[in-house]
């Protein structure tokens, strides 16, 4: 099969070539993305174990944690939520901009993960009228590739959300935190194994996970760990 894949891929990149969705060079490596573009991404190396927040020098509990431990066990965010890579989720997640989010894709499948995999993953919902006006939900597409790449099954429809919310976006910690409070339930005769992940595209405060978690942990769910692409740098508010 690989030996049936490799004149393919060359004839792709003859008829059409990768370019850089950032600034129009040659693409790299096979995704949309120059290699110069590619290396200013702003990996998370240096964070918290517990919410993934980046710091100036890795730590087990930042002091955030520390003050208020989350209702997760674990988190992994490869990336920070900075330049170039906001820009490619803005485009993706606003502007129905799919090449950026296959970008985003590989980006992820290609990080290895720094803890244990869980036996399923989940995605953050979006309310069906959100879904509608959008077309699709940003967390299951970048979900789907990540889940072949690990061989985790993903389970797509295990939390819905019970009611429409505002955009955290323009909300502070305390406001995202009453945003989302009671906006999430388990479809009704779902069954999870003990270890699960709740996956999203960008973590800021955490808030919206964290309200995922704890429906998810009410169920009966022993390990909940939290996936995002990307950890902005500091919580808003």
């Amino acid at each position: 099969m690989d030996a049936l894949k490799a004149p393919w891929r060359r004839l792709q990149c003859f008829v059409l070539p990768w370019r850089c969705l950032l600034c129009g060079a040659a693409g790299d490596d096979g995704v949309d993305l120059c290699a110069a573009c590619s290396a200013e991404l702003p990996r998370n190396r240096s964070c918290c174990a517990r919410c993934a927040l980046p710091l100036a020098a890795p730590a087990l509990m930042c002091g955030e944690c520390q003050r208020r431990a989350p209702p997760w066990d674990a988190a992994w965010a490869p990336f920070r939520y900075g330049w170039p890579l906001d820009r490619l989720e803005s485009r993706y997640k606003f502007g129905a901009d799919l090449a950026a989010g296959r970008v985003l894709s590989t980006l992820w499948r290609r990080e290895p993960c720094p803890i244990d995999l869980p036996q399923r993953l989940l995605t953050v919902p979006l309310h069906r009228s959100r879904l509608r006006q959008r077309g699709y939900n940003q967390a299951l597409e970048l979900g789907r590739p990540l889940s072949r790449e690990l061989g985790v099954s993903l389970h797509h429809d295990a939390l819905q959300r019970s009611r429409r919310t505002d955009a955290q976006t323009e909300l502070d910690a305390r406001g995202r935190r009453r945003n989302v409070r009671d906006a999430f339930a388990m479809r009704p005769g779902i069954e999870l194994p003990a270890h699960v992940a709740i996956l999203d595209d960008v973590m800021t405060t955490g808030a919206t996970l964290a309200e995922c978690v704890r429906v998810l942990k009410r169920a009966g769910v022993q390990r909940v760990d939290v996936w995002a692409l990307a950890r902005a740098p500091s919580p808003r508010g």
